[in-house]
């Protein structure tokens, strides 16, 4: 087998490899992206297994690897930088570093989505990107209302936008009205059919549609999660996914001293999102939800009632998709019901 350990750049990539069979050692560097094409082509037949840290501007790269049927693996940045012992970092360096943790098999591989999965992620990363370019339009209308001395409810809604239109404004002012009014149409006409993907996406999803049965977990919300997730059963414990998520906080504790701080947000931030918003629905269906919501909302604030309700959300849908149970089920059977003992994700049969 040709092992291969990869430091990746946008423009080029510096590769040491190894032939376990001849014991053969090469160091090359390839541009992007004739010579990488042209070189991993050429081992088309041969067993490769390769190695590069999770980076940006790779979907091409790896596209080609899964073409060609070569095995790619992607490493956990701050694992690999963590079990270097010496300060001198060079492109060469990072590759030989890659190769070795191959070679010893310590390479720490994250989870990779399916690459069939990559057109529905893409859909819902440009469709929640529209959405926020959108809310920024409203903000600057609402400001130009707020300026021009109009309170009052700000639900975009057809009469608040009517009398954002009736405001006396004149020549800039009125310019940069009409064109955040002409933004904010031509952005819902672009949204719609994104949201009519995203639906019919998870309607096609079976775990999507148990998810949906939760208040506040709607297609986008319930299609976002399960993609992000992949397979549950790589989370022995709901925490974990929490955690994978980035929605634990950070730790400094040491001897009898515990400091927490802030949510980690080391997880997909997209997702998390999703989730906070998601949050300040599901709570309202949920007494005990309701409770800690208000409780933390008088004592800290909002935004912290927010995470903590959708931390509660993120394992609740795991338990969902662990147990085979929509809502209502989990909801009478309690989300640990008989099953916080089987890590391996089996549940009893009763």
């Amino acid at each position: 087998m040709l092992i291969i350990g990869c430091d990746f750049h946008p423009r080029f990539q510096q590769i040491a490899h190894l032939d376990q069979e001849s014991g053969e050692y090469g160091e090359r560097r390839l541009n992007h992206p004739e010579e990488a094409s042209e070189f991993y082509r050429g081992l088309v037949g041969k067993p490769v297994r390769m190695g590069l840290e999770a980076t940006g501007n790779y979907r091409w790269f790896r596209r080609l690897l899964s073409e060609l049927g070569h095995a790619m693996m992607l490493g956990d940045p701050s694992a690999i930088h963590a079990t270097i012992p010496r300060r001198q970092q060079t492109d060469k360096r990072d590759a030989r570093h890659i190769l070795k943790l191959l070679v010893e098999d310590r390479f720490p591989a994250i989870w990779l989505p399916p690459v069939e999965n990559q057109q529905l992620r893409q859909l819902l990363v440009h469709r929640c990107r529209m959405v926020q370019l959108r809310t920024r339009v409203k903000n600057q209308l609402d400001a130009i209302a707020k300026d021009e001395g109009m309170l009052g409810q700000q639900v975009w809604r057809q009469k608040h936008r009517r009398q954002v239109e009736a405001l006396p404004l004149t020549e800039w002012r009125a310019e940069q009205r009409s064109d955040l009014l002409g933004w904010l149409g031509e952005l819902d006409k672009r949204i719609q059919p994104l949201d009519k993907a995203v639906r019919q996406a998870a309607a096609a999803d079976a775990e999507a549609c148990r998810l949906m049965t939760h208040p506040g977990v709607g297609p986008i919300v319930a299609l976002a999660y399960v993609l992000t997730i992949g397979d549950w059963q790589r989370f022995p414990r709901g925490k974990q996914v929490a955690s994978y998520l980035g929605l634990i906080p950070e730790e400094a504790s040491s001897s009898d001293k515990r400091r927490l701080g802030h949510i980690s947000k080391q997880g997909n931030g997209m997702v998390r999102w999703l989730l906070v918003e998601a949050a300040s629905i599901a709570q309202r269906c949920d007494p005990s939800w309701h409770r800690q919501y208000v409780r933390l909302s008088m004592q800290k604030q909002h935004g912290v009632a927010k995470v903590a309700i959708a931390h509660k959300l993120s394992v609740r849908l795991y338990w969902m998709l662990r147990s085979g149970n929509d809502y209502q089920q989990v909801r009478e059977r309690g989300s640990h019901a008989g099953q916080s003992g089987l890590p391996t994700g089996a549940v009893h049969d009763r």
